[in-house]
């Protein structure tokens, strides 16, 4: 037993020296120190600096292409004019070197078009994939610092509340010894102390855990900024729900993404039919070529020298490709009709999550106002009931059952706060307009 003490008071003290060397930060800004240090969302950022790059390269075939080539060899020539005899004629040598230069322009190929489209589709699907991840992140983050919040405040309430059950505990024994009430008193005030203790070691790892879940995330300890106890929790702008779920289906990033898909099936068919449709492809060279001791003049064997200058127009006419052509046109069109019920799905399920989320802000919003007229209530029933002990009129479990209800009623009531806050990044999570300035009017909320 006393190694057990030892062990939770050394990580006690571990814990509160961790705790003082954190330092406090608001929510704004471990979002910036999250962005920075968060594995899944810089991965969704490195996806889109792919996705840049790759939208590029698509354009590259639209535009010309440049090409240098440079040959430079030489042939040996030994005749054997009789064979068999050994009669042979001079070995002779030749040698060539040739350069030149040659531009190429697509003039008509639909299909690379679409791929150029394709990869600004593509780029804009990027887009919103980083928004929605950006998002995430904020509600993530949220998350993780309104559970400390919580967490710490559920240990503030549950040290107060056991400091008042030990008053309340010996308040039982001094009646007790001097014979004004009975042993049942003090047993039912120990044993509520000895709840209390399991309940306050219980807290302490919550908060460890709600505090490394929060650390883990921005790469560094914290300690967070509180909720101010005269903070008001903002309202709804838009009371009407149709607001919401209307401007969701222009904003979100799911939808967006959706709709890029769709419209990137769309391109794949254009790409597919391209298989049937003629290509056009300008094209100009010059070509300089040395012999070298490659002509004959008389009986000598002479250097030449020619440059040849090329321009045309190469016309591709495709006529029968083994059906490939019909084939992948009928597996783009089923593939586009896929993307138009997705996006029609993404559009019902984040209507249906706006309306969720809505009914919950409100709903957080109600029960905060019935938190607080609970706590005047609790608070009420609490000093009646002291009195009535003192008097005699109630009994020691009066007492403790009131302390333990108002103290419920604390906790409820700070994470009932807490939740109005994190709904509200939830609901605009939902309609697809989280944006930092929201985390920022959060952060005016809080303070050291």
């Amino acid at each position: 037993m006393k190694r057990f003490s030892l062990s939770l008071l050394v990580a006690s003290m571990m814990f509160g020296l961790a705790t003082q060397a954190a330092s406090a930060q608001s929510l704004p800004e471990l979002y910036e120190s999250a962005r920075a240090y968060d594995a899944s969302f810089l991965s969704v950022k490195a996806q889109f600096d792919a996705t840049v790059a790759l939208a590029d390269q698509a354009k590259a075939s639209i535009l010309p292409t440049i090409g240098f080539s440079s040959t430079i060899s030489r042939s040996d020539f030994a005749p054997n004019i009789g064979f068999g005899t050994g009669v042979s004629a001079a070995e002779r040598y030749f040698g060539n070197r040739s350069y030149g230069i040659s531009l190429a322009q697509p003039l008509y190929r639909p299909g690379n078009l679409a791929s150029y489209n394709q990869g600004q589709k593509q780029l804009m699907l990027a887009d919103a994939q980083l928004q929605a991840a950006e998002q995430d992140l904020m509600v993530r983050l949220s998350q993780a610092y309104f559970d400390v919040l919580s967490s710490t405040n559920n240990l503030t309430l549950v040290r107060v509340q056991k400091t008042a059950v030990a008053e309340q505990l010996a308040s039982a024994k001094r009646n007790f010894e001097v014979g004004t009430s009975t042993i049942t008193d003090t047993n039912e005030a120990q044993a509520r102390f000895d709840l209390s203790r399991a309940q306050e070691i219980a807290a302490e790892n919550e908060v460890r855990i709600k505090q490394l879940a929060l650390n883990t995330l921005v790469g560094k300890p914290v300690d967070p900024y509180g909720l101010r106890s005269s903070a008001a929790l903002p309202t709804l702008k838009d009371a009407d729900m149709n607001q919401w779920v209307d401007a969701s289906q222009d904003t979100h990033p799911t939808i967006r993404l959706a709709q890029m898909a769709l419209d990137v099936a769309v391109l794949e068919n254009d790409k597919s039919r391209a298989g049937h449709k003629p290509t056009l492809d300008g094209f100009i060279s010059i070509n300089n070529n040395a012999n070298i001791a490659g002509s004959v003049a008389g009986n000598a064997m002479t250097d030449s020298r020619y440059l040849l200058s090329q321009a045309g127009i190469t016309l591709t006419i495709p006529i029968f490709a083994g059906f490939a052509t019909q084939n992948r046109l009928k597996q783009t069109l089923a593939l586009e009709e896929k993307a138009r019920n997705d996006l029609e799905n993404a559009k019902r399920t984040v209507a249906q999550a706006t309306r969720t989320a809505y009914f919950g802000v409100l709903s957080g919003v109600s029960s905060v106002s019935a938190y607080e007229a609970a706590e005047k209530s609790s608070q009420s029933a609490l000093d009646s009931n002291k009195l009535g002990y003192q008097v005699g009129v109630r009994i020691n479990i009066d007492v403790l059952n009131a302390q333990s209800q108002l103290y419920q009623t604390k906790r409820d009531l700070a994470a009932a706060r807490y939740n109005v806050l994190l709904g509200q990044l939830k609901l605009r999570q939902a309609n697809g307009s989280l944006k930092q300035a929201d985390l920022d009017a959060i952060g005016a909320l809080l303070t050291k």
